[in-house]
């Protein structure tokens, strides 16, 4: 697996046992630098395997289930878009599943048994899903009450990674970690997902549910977590707290606005779907072999985020990317043959990734302490939210107004861009800083 962790010669002990920085000043840290190290490096490694296994899950599960619905089923692209606009419910309130995580512990943690339970309960509704007759409510009804164990799993796995880079400053590092392992499951789950599209559903279920029991041991075995020992009755005060403190903080709501200005534009997804199949006639192996080089190219965006962030500002980071993505979109009107597909998935995979590294790091580095599962959710539930509408207003417009493919291409593009009029609206501090540098944002 690819770890985005930091490299072991930033750290090192001299003769004296004392810490020595890697850039050759000489300034003395302390010696237990070392443990905090270590630290970071252990949780970095268990987090970045907990993506990985629960997107691989989704991610091979993907195209066979949209082959199902279309062509099993029968549904339009808008039908199809609007599966995944409800079945994804639990994911626009992620904040709910935050409050939950962040103020109620569970069986004496906040953290690892909201996990454990996400993760097994996950397992068990991938196999029902397998079972259950193939009609459009049915699987709609069990589709939504899965993405509920994603909805908690995820939630608690981004609450963690959020207290683990505000308290090493490591929070660019590990965004561009998370969004890397997403993009390695998408390559795995393109290429298996597409083979797995021409099998029996149920062979797909089985082994995204054995991903998830085998993610269940590992959690079980090595995420520990100490006792938080507040009691029953202040839950209702901290639920207070938390949402006021939420709702005040600028830097989390701003960056939440930011997500939507750059996911609202109308989505080609869906119709890029039907696109392939019915107009380009792709197979279903090419279409996953597709995804799969979207997603390698989007790992390298992650790579690349990863190396910038400790040495340029967010502020150049997040006006470069939006520019590249909005360019990058319109490559989309070359998309005439297996080769041009392919090269235009790369330029995509690559600018779409890097269009939203910065503002998710601005969330992370913003987010109230104590409320970290909170704000995580807030910018996931924007992300999907918009997305899911998005998504479903482009399939719209592309089955009952007519408009064509091409045609969503320049309306993507073009909102996209004016996403750069919001930039100098953005908190100045935070906007200034660098990856493993402290920011003291609020006022």
């Amino acid at each position: 697996m690819v770890s985005f962790s930091l490299p072991p010669e930033e750290v090192s002990l001299s003769k004296t046992d004392e810490q020595v920085t890697s850039d050759g000043t000489g300034s003395v840290l302390e010696p237990a630098s070392i443990s905090d190290h270590n630290e970071l490096l252990s949780l970095s490694r268990l987090i970045a395997t907990g993506w990985l296994l629960t997107n691989i899950a989704l991610s091979i599960a993907d195209l066979p289930l949209r082959y199902l619905l279309k062509d099993h089923l029968g549904l339009s692209a808008a039908r199809v878009s609007l599966f995944f606009l409800l079945g994804n419910f639990s994911n626009y309130i992620k904040p709910a599943a935050g409050l939950f995580t962040d103020a109620i512990p569970l069986c004496g943690t906040r953290r690892r048994h909201y996990l454990l339970a996400g993760i097994g309960l996950g397992g068990i509704f991938w196999l029902i899903l397998g079972f259950a007759p193939h009609r459009y409510s049915i699987l709609l009804g069990i589709y939504t009450l899965f993405y509920f164990t994603v909805v908690l799993t995820s939630t608690s796995l981004g609450g963690k990674m959020v207290e683990i880079g505000q308290k090493h400053l490591a929070s660019g590092r590990l965004t561009a970690q998370r969004i890397g392992t997403f993009r390695i499951a998408s390559v795995t789950g393109g290429l298996v997902g597409g083979w797995l599209a021409t099998k029996s559903f149920m062979l797909t279920v089985g082994i995204s549910a054995a991903i998830h029991f085998i993610l269940f041991g590992l959690f079980y075995s090595k995420l520990a977590e100490a006792n938080d020992g507040r009691s029953a009755v202040r839950i209702l005060p901290e639920f207070k707290r938390l949402l006021l403190l939420l709702c005040r903080d600028r830097v989390t709501l701003a960056a939440a606005g930011m997500i939507v200005l750059i996911a609202a534009s109308p989505g080609f997804g869906t119709p890029l779907f039907f696109y392939q199949t019915n107009v380009m006639h792709f197979s279903k192996v090419f279409v996953g072999k597709l995804a799969s080089l979207s997603a390698a190219f989007g790992l390298v965006g992650a790579w690349f985020y990863y190396s910038a962030c400790r040495t340029l500002p967010v502020r150049m980071l997040l006006f470069s990317s939006v520019v590249a993505h909005a360019l990058g979109t319109l490559a989309f009107l070359y998309y005439h043959s297996p080769v041009a597909a392919c090269i235009i998935t790369a330029i995509a995979g690559t600018s779409g990734t890097m269009a939203i590294l910065p503002v998710y790091d601005l969330a992370a580095r913003g987010t109230p302490r104590g409320a970290e599962a909170i704000g995580y959710a807030v910018m996931m539930s924007v992300w999907n939210l918009t997305n899911a509408i998005s998504d479903w207003t482009g399939s719209l417009i592309y089955d009952h107004w007519h408009v064509s493919f091409h045609g969503l291409v320049w309306l993507n593009s073009g909102t996209t861009a004016l996403v750069l009029i919001v930039i100098p609206l953005l908190p100045a501090k935070l906007l200034r800083a660098r990856d493993g540098e402290t920011v003291s944002e609020k006022q």
